[in-house]
């Protein structure tokens, strides 16, 4: 499903040149369940944002589902993620402006859902997750974990091939996020979704098949 292969990416910064990722090589089968694990500052977000298109790259190949992501245009590498990837974030990003009920139902509108269909994808989510009950409050009048539960809701609308989660529960106290790691597991081995989660949690990344260590920006060994 995803193959990198010798990634590497830097900034140039005074004249210098400084290694966020250096050589990466790795591959990611349907239906695996992959935790990497990593210090502040070893290049796990930056990893997860390649992967998931949202950062380019200098060196190197990126085939996702037979596409060379590093030939494409911008548009279609777009197309790609939106189709494809849903995002779990630690700070949630959803839009306070908006309902739950439209935070969870703005990826369908970047890609065109009819307006029926829509409407029949975000209440069997809202049914799934046990929040219909919320779906007209907004963010702020949501919990932590409530807030993170809608963030994987929105991720999971669109039926993604693959979830990239960025500590997915960095803010949350330790029963939600329990809750939301077996919330991934059961994604992972009932809807068979491919998962990719940034932790520093050991305990989290133990949810994983596969855990990869990464240090100032390569693979360890």
């Amino acid at each position: 499903m995803i193959e990198l292969k010798h990634i590497t990416k830097w900034v140039n910064s005074g004249g210098n040149r400084f290694f966020l990722l250096r050589d990466i090589n790795l591959t990611v089968k349907e239906g695996e369940f992959i935790s990497i694990m990593g210090p502040s500052g070893s290049g796990k977000s930056t990893l997860l944002n390649v992967i998931g298109m949202l950062d380019e790259f200098n060196e190197g190949e990126y085939n996702f589902i037979g596409q060379p992501v590093h030939q494409l245009k911008e548009k279609q590498r777009s197309q790609l993620y939106k189709t494809h990837i849903g995002f779990v974030f630690q700070a949630y990003h959803l839009i306070d402006e908006l309902t739950v009920y439209e935070n969870i139902e703005t990826p369908l509108l970047y890609q065109n859902v009819k307006a029926s269909e829509r409407q029949a994808m975000v209440s069997d989510i809202l049914d799934r997750f046990n929040i219909v009950g919320k779906k007209d409050l907004f963010p702020p009048q949501l919990s932590g974990g409530q807030q993170q539960l809608v963030g994987v809701a929105r991720a999971l609308v669109a039926k993604p091939k693959l979830i990239l989660a960025d500590e997915p529960t960095g803010n949350l106290n330790s029963k939600q996020g329990e809750e939301i790691m077996e919330l991934f597991k059961q994604l992972n081995t009932e809807d068979g979704v491919t998962i990719i989660q940034a932790t520093h949690s050991e305990r989290n990344a133990a949810y994983g098949s596969k855990i990869i260590n990464l240090l100032d920006g390569r693979i360890e060994k």
